[in-house]
């Protein structure tokens, strides 16, 4: 059966999975892998499952992908997810395979046999590229950590252990892009001048902040209009593929119930469309590390303690219009979350990671921050 026996290279096994059984060992290998690792932040199993249902995830409508499991002498080793997305390729006139869900033990036979079951896979659907650790959109988690391996990472966020990188640089994978999380401390007080520049650009431009409003009252009147400033703001970036109607509703639904009005800010323009906004959470990584993964029987109560403890923020999502870069428009809702931060007793609060080159957004530099970690997509071609 060849869906069930893809490769075999040494003494390593890759197999395609496609059994229930099977898919569940792909859900559970990391588990097993990084059960020692303090760092590690597990996801969600039933989000998981919904990533990869036809059925929910409106992405899985213009990408093909493929999960390879690694074994050797029985037991998993490695696993990993071969996309293609279609809409991608299109509108950036490549030929890619992504490769995500990338997890191995220390081996780099093991990452080999792993990378080359995507590779082969990608070749056979006309592919002369790989690229990755990337997902179906920007909404999943990409970039493997290249520094930082001391620093909590946020639940959006992959986490490896620094021999990935090295594993998969002695395979002649390259840098494609880099992305950087700055770690902030949160209770620093708006620098006065900044505070006085924002209102100077709010009164120029007509623009105010969404107040009054509670998170869902927000989904439902400013959720469609924020994923089209998301479509807009990140047209350009690397990889990016506008998200449809179906996705952004996808995401609502997902994102905003757990949201809380004051860590959100929304600016919007004398029409009532949003110009800019900035999104972020309590930080959920210990909570998900007790939860293991399951929201039943007890996992749940740990995820609303963490909702309710504001000590380390995590900012999520921010964007800014094109026509409206360039103009300070992005200090405006950091400030404001800032302000919320303060008194709400919060310490520290890690950035979502963006493109090293992508300086339009980057306000950084006005607050006492740090690089706390690089994240690197690599490529490779295809022979």
């Amino acid at each position: 059966d060849r869906r069930a026996l893809f490769e075999t290279m040494s003494d390593i096994t890759i197999k395609e999975v496609s059994a229930k059984k099977d898919f569940r060992e792909f859900l559970r290998f990391p588990y097993s892998l990084f059960k020692d690792d303090k760092m590690w932040v597990p996801p969600l199993i039933a989000d998981e499952k919904t990533t990869f249902n036809k059925k929910k995830n409106p992405a899985l409508e213009f990408c093909d992908y493929k999960i390879f499991m690694a074994y050797r002498d029985g037991k998993a080793v490695g696993r990993i997810v071969g996309i293609i997305n279609r809409k991608s390729n299109q509108i950036w006139k490549e030929n890619r395979v992504r490769f995500g869900w990338f997890d191995f033990v220390n081996d780099i036979d093991v990452c080999k046999a792993l990378l080359d079951a995507v590779a082969d896979w990608g070749k056979q659907n006309g592919m002369n590229e790989i690229v990755g650790p990337m997902g179906f959109t920007d909404m999943d988690k990409e970039g493997m950590m290249v520094e930082g391996f001391d620093v909590d990472c946020p639940m959006s966020c992959y986490y490896n252990p620094s021999y990935y990188p090295l594993c998969i640089e002695k395979l002649s994978y390259t840098k494609e892009v880099d992305w950087i999380q700055y770690q902030i401390p949160a209770n620093q007080p708006v620098p006065d001048k900044v505070h006085r520049i924002n209102e100077m650009i709010k009164n120029k431009y007509d623009l105010r902040v969404v107040e009054g409003l509670s998170a869902k009252q927000m989904a439902k009147r400013y959720g469609a209009k924020l994923f089209d400033t998301i479509n807009e703001a990140f047209a350009d970036l690397f990889g990016y593929v506008p998200l449809n109607e179906e996705q952004k509703k996808f995401y609502i639904s997902q994102y905003f119930p757990f949201l809380d009005k004051r860590l959100i800010c929304l600016v919007v323009d004398n029409n009532d469309e949003v110009v800019a906004f900035g999104v972020s959470m309590p930080s959920l990584s210990n909570a998900l590390r007790k939860c293991k993964g399951r929201l039943f029987p007890f996992g749940w109560v740990h995820l609303l303690k963490a909702l309710k403890n504001f000590e380390n923020i995590d900012l999520y999502l921010n964007g800014v219009k094109p026509q409206w870069q360039n103009k300070g428009i992005h200090s405006i809702y950091y400030a404001e979350m800032n302000k919320q931060y303060i008194k709400l007793g919060s310490k520290m609060a890690i950035a979502n990671p963006q493109l090293e080159t992508n300086q339009a957004v980057n306000i950084w530099e006005k607050y006492d921050s740090r690089i706390a970690i690089r994240r690197r997509a690599y490529i490779k071609t295809i022979e």
